[in-house]
């Protein structure tokens, strides 16, 4: 073997390890951002859980207050919807409108002071404030994994790999400026 084929053998190594070594970094961001997605999947079904808890405990007390209270299903519905195909475009719209319904539901629930004063309806309060902190800040975790992903995939010399094996980019789950606003609740309850 001479020393030509040698070169060339050696170059053909060293670039299948160089795929190898970018192929592999690139699977482990596409499942960054599964688990990521699946961490915020998680409190998504805790909330979709508790949300009918909520609602059944506030429509005994706000007997006139039903298109308030259908709106929050209707808006859970939507959410979980979006969630199970995936649609994070579609999620981001949802929970747009769940926090309003949330937020509405907890404003008009001012009026109505034997339901403020039910300690499942506090303790159904306070779990849902929990759940959307803990969404907003795997939300955040989320979205920069997505970010990291996607700009790796479009580096030079990344993107020829990426490209091959068809890596995909991910969609930011992105609310409005409004749906990013807290819902105050202790304000809300005094």
């Amino acid at each position: 073997m001479g020393i030509a084929l040698s070169i060339i053998v050696f170059l053909l190594v060293l670039i299948l390890v160089w795929g190898i070594v970018i192929y592999n970094g690139l699977v482990r961001l596409k499942h960054n951002v599964s688990q990521a997605w699946s961490n915020i999947d998680v409190l998504l079904r805790q909330r979709h859980d508790e949300l009918p808890k909520l609602v059944e405990t506030a429509r005994q007390y706000m007997h006139y207050e039903r298109d308030t209270l259908e709106r929050v299903m209707e808006a859970r519905a939507a959410v979980n919807d979006a969630q199970q195909r995936g649609d994070v475009a579609a999620l981001g719209g949802a929970e747009q409108s769940l926090r309003l319904g949330l937020g509405n539901l907890f404003a008009v629930a001012e009026a109505y002071p034997e339901l403020k004063a039910n300690e499942t309806f506090q303790h159904l309060q306070q779990r849902i404030t929990g759940l959307e902190n803990e969404i907003a800040d795997r939300r955040e975790f989320y979205n920069a994994a997505v970010n990291t992903n996607n700009i790796r995939i479009e580096q030079f010399p990344d993107v020829m790999v990426a490209q091959l094996f068809r890596f995909r980019a991910f969609r930011l789950l992105e609310f409005d400026r409004k749906t990013t606003e807290d819902v105050d609740m202790k304000t809300l309850f005094g």
